[in-house]
């Protein structure tokens, strides 16, 4: 048997660890920068920080300040009699301690101490932490698998499936509260039914209409669901009662009395003066990292010396690692002024006025034409990225919506739809609410053409209940 040796030429892309580094560092938060920072100072002797402690001014303004005693002998011969200053060590003074308030936690924080009861890997609770923080402030995840196993797999540097995940986010569906990680009001009610007694059989079918007839339920096909559960009007009445009283939020209820939005540590301040926006980041750290100078003589001084091989290597490797760093984060601020910027450009009128209404219809690929960056950087750069404005802090993701084509033929944001039926929804008759299909004919009537499929899905975004529930809701209450 002979050997043949064939020559075959290909054409791979293929991405450098560090260019994986430098995407992981532009996906970073605020906060998590910081811990990184702290990381590779502890890791780099030669790399160093400016100090920039709020502590430090505090100190020296107390130092600038008329001090009491000005030494030893002054102390000790106080004119304060010594029967008061003994009297005050066994009796408490008329003004009392100070009694710490019982702080309470942030629920994310509460749902990692839940699971940090159970036996996890390591690994595991690195997923696991990523999908509580992916959390919205209902306890709702809005951040589809795909993503969230892109990330990790970038950052933890090794392939995950999907399901990977998703074995994850079942062990969260098991904590309290009930709902809490589901991505949709379907798997929130089922996870809700589930801890019921599924003995009862109104429980039982419930379960059994959530789990197998949801969209009949949506679209209001009764008939049909009376008939394959097998069910008489009456027990088709208390079983659409029991949905309406159960909750379409995990944390609708929510009353830890924190609200987890003022834990959010913007990246982003955008201002108006004089009619001219200005951008800037509320925390620039490129200028306070630098190379140790004196550790950077020592490297010049071992490549002339008889210093060991091992000790100049480790040298070298120190000094182009904390050279990279710094141009890494350099980068990293550039990009995200570059992107903002972008941003507040394409929606100039909404930064001005902070009105959804004037939202206009953007995606990543838009941004990444204009500023000639690609659209995974920017896609990494706005990823759990805010930016505080005179209107509020806003969630930069946010900001980007597919556009919808008015009567007009113009573009508008479905952000704006959203916001629309939204409006809609508020103002309708609480016992007898309007159905999707009648939304979509009031949209219509307004200049917008959009399916009843379009509408469901934008209402179950917004996280509100269909017709049927919000009715049933009303009349309970």
């Amino acid at each position: 048997m002979g050997l043949n040796q064939t020559q075959v030429q290909k054409q791979q892309q293929k991405i450098l660890p560090q260019q994986i580094q430098l995407l992981n560092i532009f996906h970073l938060n605020d906060q998590q920068l910081d811990l990184l920072i702290n990381d590779e100072l502890l890791d780099n002797p030669l790399l160093e920080q400016n100090a920039n402690d709020p502590e430090n001014v505090a100190d020296k303004k107390q130092k600038e300040e008329i001090q009491d005693y000005m030494g030893l002998d002054e102390y000790m011969y106080d004119d304060i009699p010594d029967y008061k200053t003994e009297y005050y060590n066994y009796v408490p003074s008329e003004t009392p301690f100070p009694v710490a308030a019982s702080g309470k936690t942030d629920f994310r924080e509460d749902l990692k101490n839940q699971y940090r009861q159970q036996h996890f890997t390591e690994h595991e609770y690195v997923i696991a932490d990523y999908l509580v923080d992916s959390l919205n402030d209902d306890g709702m995840l809005d951040q589809d698998i795909e993503s969230v196993c892109e990330y990790l797999s970038f950052s933890l540097k090794i392939w995950l499936e999907k399901k990977d995940i998703e074995v994850i986010l079942e062990k969260i569906q098991q904590l309290e509260p009930a709902g809490v990680g589901a991505r949709n009001l379907r798997e929130c009610f089922l996870l809700k039914l589930t801890r019921l007694n599924q003995k009862r059989p109104d429980i039982k079918k419930a379960t059994c209409l959530v789990r197998d007839y949801f969209q009949e339920l949506y679209a209001g096909n009764f008939e049909t669901i009376r008939k394959n559960l097998e069910l008489e009007d009456d027990e088709l009445k208390i079983i659409l009662k029991l949905l309406a009283s159960l909750k379409t939020k995990p944390l609708i209820d929510n009353d830890s009395g924190i609200n987890p939005s003022k834990y959010i540590t913007p990246d982003f301040l955008i201002s108006i003066e004089d009619n001219e926006t200005e951008i800037s980041l509320i925390r620039q750290r490129s200028g306070d990292l630098y190379i140790n100078k004196s550790w950077m003589d020592n490297i010049q001084n071992t490549e002339n010396s008889h210093t060991e091989k091992e000790a100049r290597q480790y040298m070298r490797n120190k000094l182009m690692s904390a050279q990279w760093f710094i141009n890494a984060i350099k980068e990293r601020e550039t990009n995200m002024l570059k992107i903002m910027k972008c941003i507040v450009e394409i929606q100039h009128d909404y930064f001005q006025e902070g009105d959804i209404m004037l939202l206009k219809p953007m995606i990543l690929k838009d941004v990444a034409e204009k500023t000639n960056l690609d659209i995974s950087t920017v896609s990494r750069v706005i990823s759990n990225k805010y930016a505080e404005t005179h209107f509020g802090t806003i969630f930069l993701k946010k900001l980007f919506s597919e556009g919808l084509p008015d009567k007009e033929g113009t573009s508008i944001s479905n952000k704006v739809i959203q916001k629309i039926i939204e409006d809609i929804i508020e103002t309708e008759d609480k016992k007898n609410p309007y159905t999707d299909q009648q939304i979509a004919g009031i949209l219509t009537k307004r200049g917008y053409t959009i399916a009843r499929r379009t509408v469901a899905k934008y209402r179950e975004q917004l996280h509100i209940p269909m017709a049927l529930h919000r009715g049933l809701k009303a009349e309970i209450a």
